[in-house]
């Protein structure tokens, strides 16, 4: 795939600007979207995405118009994946909602620059290194089977409880006030961290954990830096806005765990087949349309099932709380 320095160019620049904007916008007043708010950016971020699917469909070939989309679903999904954790660390912290919006900006800010050094690490070793893809097939598949047992065994993410973010709150004299992204000030002689660093130090740990998943899911679907880039921007780009239109919605999301297992299991199989593959041992690969199709399937298939089994289990609970009066004796 040829991309011009001025595609590249473009690409950041919009990129930072909108980064920019949106600093811009929740610094100036810090405060909970509203429905109609979050689904008009959402709306607005889906549909950039969709516009350029097809314009690299256009420009650049179908074939790598399919990567991108598949790629973008997968990034999206595994970000929604991010948000149960953020839940539980606003949760935990105790971040207020009016806050939540500049931690989440945040989050999202040290996303992209974790996820752009990753791509950059993750791009030379594809390129110099075949048998790479080998450990990002085993290591996907690893994380498949982590999450199935996690699913199972009913754990909990505690990202609060993260070994860095842990020290700093020994170490630090953390205050009890959130000041926005106001991070320390001094209080009678005294300097006072504010809370939100150590909100954003979770969330940075939080970050890095997700990027060691997301990568070598992404270069399973395309090594082309240019769309691993924009997959990853696309995916982050709106998350802060569906962590709050979502809300209670993603606690329904049940059987999500399972479904991005068996996504990520997918594609590390497809890294191990595409390795054997560039080392002569088999003569074929998986398409990435037949990949994007069982993400289709797979995403779709899961909401329904979670939505369903959420329906049936508030419907047992009602029937629990409420049940038949005795008939009257004769």
């Amino acid at each position: 795939m040829e991309v011009s320095a001025l595609e590249w160019g473009i690409t950041i620049a919009v990129t930072v600007a909108v980064l920019l904007f949106d600093v811009v916008v929740i610094a100036r007043r810090p405060h909970e979207p509203s429905l109609r708010e979050c689904t008009v950016y959402l709306s607005v971020y889906v549909g950039a995405a969709v516009i350029f699917g097809a314009w690299v469909w256009l420009f650049h070939g179908h074939d790598f118009g399919i990567e991108f989309y598949t790629g973008w679903l997968v990034e999206y999904s595994l970000s929604v994946d991010n948000l149960f954790v953020f839940i539980v660390l606003m949760s935990a912290l105790a971040v207020p909602r009016k806050y939540q919006q500049e931690a989440l900006m945040v989050g999202i800010i040290l996303a992209l620059i974790f996820r752009a050094i990753f791509i950059a690490v993750g791009y030379q070793l594809v390129e110099n290194f075949s048998w790479v893809f080998y450990i990002f097939g085993v290591f996907l598949l690893y994380t498949a089977v982590s999450l199935v047992r996690s699913y199972r065994g009913g754990e909990e993410e505690h990202p609060e409880e993260n070994r860095l973010v842990m020290f700093a709150q020994r170490r630090l004299n953390v205050g009890e006030e959130y000041r926005g992204l106001t991070l320390w000030w001094k209080e009678n002689g005294a300097r006072v961290v504010s809370p939100m660093l150590i909100v954003i130090l979770a969330l940075g740990a939080t970050d890095i954990m997700f990027a060691l998943d997301s990568i070598p899911a992404i270069f399973g679907i395309t090594q082309e830096p240019y769309l691993v880039f924009t997959a990853n921007v696309f995916a982050l780009m709106g998350l802060r806005q569906l962590y709050f239109l979502l809300g209670g919605l993603l606690q329904r999301l049940v059987y999500l765990s399972l479904g991005l297992a068996f996504i990520l299991a997918w594609i590390g199989v497809k890294l191990i087949i595409h390795a054997m593959h560039e080392g002569g041992v088999i003569g074929f690969e998986v398409p990435t349309l037949a990949s994007l199709g069982v993400i289709i399937v797979t995403l779709g298939l899961t909401a329904w099932l979670s939505l369903a089994k959420t329906r049936r289990d508030e419907r047992a609970e009602m029937t629990d709380s409420n049940p038949p009066a005795p008939k009257p004796a004769d």
